[in-house]
């Protein structure tokens, strides 16, 4: 892609990268635990997620999350709690294990047998950007049917991957696609 957003929200204008509104949107959909981690039942919740099976234990390692078992049952049986680090470490590695487990599906609902899903691109805020200097850039939806790089790149945590994935979907938009690196919302329902 032309990078020519070098220096985004020089003049005001606010937004975020496609790429992460997709991420934030595949996030939301994955769904999870909804109780934040600081508080014991969050963490307890995480830890018992994280903890269910090898395969989900061994994904937690990989992901990040390396403590001792007799930490772990001192802090599934409340006996003692995680310092912050550790809760982050916990929070990421629930995250990473979380996208694996429900990728494939995701993936079959996004794809809906080669129908794809229909995606609303909601273009920058430029309310704080001087007048003379605001460009024309609509709301635009479009149709993805392959979500394959996308949601593959998101479960693996790989944003320069989905960044990649998401700036070939986005060609598809025509001359405008370089208008669109940079959004306030991307929104789709599977």
């Amino acid at each position: 892609m032309p990078e020519k957003n070098l220096d985004f929200g020089k003049f005001g204008a606010r937004g975020i990268r496609g790429s992460d509104a997709v991420a934030r949107k595949l996030d939301e959909l994955a769904g999870g635990i909804a109780t934040p981690v600081t508080a014991k039942r969050g963490w307890i919740a995480r830890l018992h997620y994280l903890t269910k099976s090898g395969k989900s234990r061994k994904a937690a390692q990989d992901a990040g999350l390396t403590v001792t078992d007799r930490t772990l049952k001192a802090w599934l049986e409340g006996k003692r709690s995680p310092s912050k680090a550790n809760l982050a470490k916990i929070d990421a590695a629930y995250r990473a294990v979380r996208r694996q487990n429900v990728a494939r599906h995701l993936l079959k609902r996004l794809n809906r047998e080669g129908r794809g899903t229909r995606v609303e691109i909601h273009p920058v805020d430029q309310s704080q950007v001087a007048r003379p200097l605001q460009r024309v850039v609509e709301y635009r939806t479009m149709n993805v049917r392959r979500w394959d790089k996308i949601v593959g790149s998101w479960a693996a945590g790989d944003y320069q991957g989905l960044d990649a994935a998401w700036d070939d979907t986005i060609v598809d938009l025509g001359s405008q696609w370089g208008q669109y690196e940079y959004v306030t919302n991307v929104g789709f329902a599977a």
